[in-house]
């Protein structure tokens, strides 16, 4: 990638005046206190989470400045807990009166609480020893002007790039920074920051009821990891246009390619269904599917919450539990599920450290990228974007809209509008034929494109 020229032009290093030491340090005096008067209110167990951010964001449109919008936010989130009874609140006055209100008020809700033998703390053993930091945190002096002009250089390029491109639907760039403090009653107190960037841009094409719009956007830690300005202006003019004049297709059933970006979807909803939530309410499709086979025997996804530059790199989850590198899938069946503490006392299992979620999950490929998928598909859709909720993680049925394009014989015929893709999400992951190597680096889940070897797609 092309080092975009906001990092040189207006946001500058601001090691020497970096002062996340400090705010972290406040943070965690703020969350000891905070923890000592829930002691003193009664309660046995407690945990804060205290955090700080702030970012600039701006956004333009056909060559003027639309927004600047500058944000800091703070608050403090706490549970107490009075044997199995539990009571939470939070607030983002950091004044000893609101304090002490925030906590009187959750002591106050766990007092009238039913018990609740799976509520309490993470088991202290299993607390994180071994704090690091994984190369997330790369603090910029953020400039209002520098970032306007990396979006009106953005939206123009991409204006510029095609005659077909008529309007605009805006560019944004955006930075933000955070700073946050987990402790817990056990003694445990870890700290994490994280800095943020984004570009983005969104373009229309044609006129009247042949328009169409799309765009693209880059994501990073650090800002010189983004794509140039540039190129996501011409990355979101090169999709709009290709977009131009769609067409449906005839009800049928078809092999479904889905690119990087769209295809980590379907990974997000096995995540759901495997999430100890959706467990103990039974209200998952992958009941009791620990240790059976869910995907074809080539599948492996691992997570990898110590990856460093990870945008979910972590030594410890939501509760304090020490990560681990661990497979999720090992030759297509499922080795584990995906539970915090609580979610595993309900399951009368042991907490995965996955309190908060999972904290970077690589999606083994076993084909290069997109086009080494398309080149062996007689005819199939290539989805390039879903629309609508369509997806019932308790039997597991899928059916959304989705736009793209009719592939034959490896090559694009012409794009997709208006169209209906279904089928049970059980039948999808068995089905699935290819994941490529051509990985989408803007999120924690690491993986390309996807196909599934058959679908219901039901024309517009």
């Amino acid at each position: 990638m092309n080092t975009i020229a906001l990092s040189t032009a207006g946001l500058t290093q601001a090691n020497s005046a970096d002062d996340s030491p400090q705010r972290i340090e406040a943070l965690s005096a703020l969350a000891q206190r905070v923890l000592d008067l829930c002691k003193a209110g009664g309660a046995s167990q407690a945990e804060v989470d205290c955090s700080e951010s702030r970012g600039l964001g701006t956004s333009v449109r056909m060559g003027a400045v639309e927004t600047v919008e500058s944000t800091r936010d703070r608050g403090v989130s706490l549970t107490v807990y009075f044997g199995q009874r539990k009571g939470s609140a939070s607030t983002g006055d950091f004044s000893d009166a609101s304090l002490a209100a925030t906590v009187e008020h959750a002591c106050t809700i766990a007092r009238y609480t039913e018990n609740d033998p799976a509520a309490g703390l993470a088991d202290p053993q299993r607390m994180a020893r071994e704090l690091r930091e994984f190369d997330q945190w790369h603090p910029q002096v953020f400039d209002a002007d520098a970032m306007i002009a990396q979006a009106l250089a953005c939206e123009q390029a991409g204006r510029d790039a095609d005659v077909r491109i008529r309007n605009s639907d805006g560019c944004s760039s955006s930075a933000s920074e955070s700073v946050s403090v987990y402790a817990n009653s056990y003694g445990f107190s870890g700290h994490e920051r994280e800095t943020q960037y984004s570009l983005s841009c969104a373009l229309i094409a044609g006129q009247g009821d042949g328009m169409q719009r799309d765009g693209w956007y880059t994501a990073a830690l650090r800002a010189d990891a983004l794509e140039a300005a540039q190129a996501v202006g011409h990355r979101a003019a090169q999709l709009t246009v290709e977009r131009l004049d769609p067409r449906g297709l005839p009800t049928g059933s078809l092999p479904v390619v889905f690119t990087a970006e769209v295809a980590r979807s379907i990974i997000g909803h096995f995540i759901g269904a495997v999430s100890g939530g959706a467990l103990y309410r039974q209200a998952s499709f992958l009941l009791d599917h620990a240790g059976k086979q869910v995907f074809p025997d080539w599948v492996s996804m691992i997570e990898q919450p110590h990856l460093m530059g990870g945008f979910r790199s972590t030594s410890f989850d939501a509760e304090g539990t020490a990560t681990q590198v661990s497979p999720l899938v090992t030759n297509g069946v499922l080795q584990r599920y995906v539970l915090g503490s609580y979610s595993a006392r309900k399951l009368g299992l042991q907490s995965t450290a996955n309190a908060g979620g999972i904290y970077n999950l690589d999606v083994a490929g076993n084909v290069d990228g997109l086009d080494a998928i398309l080149a062996n598909l007689p005819r199939a859709l290539l989805v390039t974007e879903l629309m609508g909720q369509g997806v019932n993680t308790v039997t597991g049925d899928y059916s959304r809209g989705a736009a793209g394009y009719l592939i034959e014989h490896g090559q694009r015929v012409h794009p997709v509008d208006g169209v209906t893709i279904a089928g049970n999400l059980r039948d999808m992951f068995s089905g699935i034929e290819a994941i490529g190597r051509d990985i989408d680096p803007r999120s924690s889940t690491r993986m390309g494109s996807l196909l599934i070897g058959r679908m219901t797609v039901a024309g517009g």
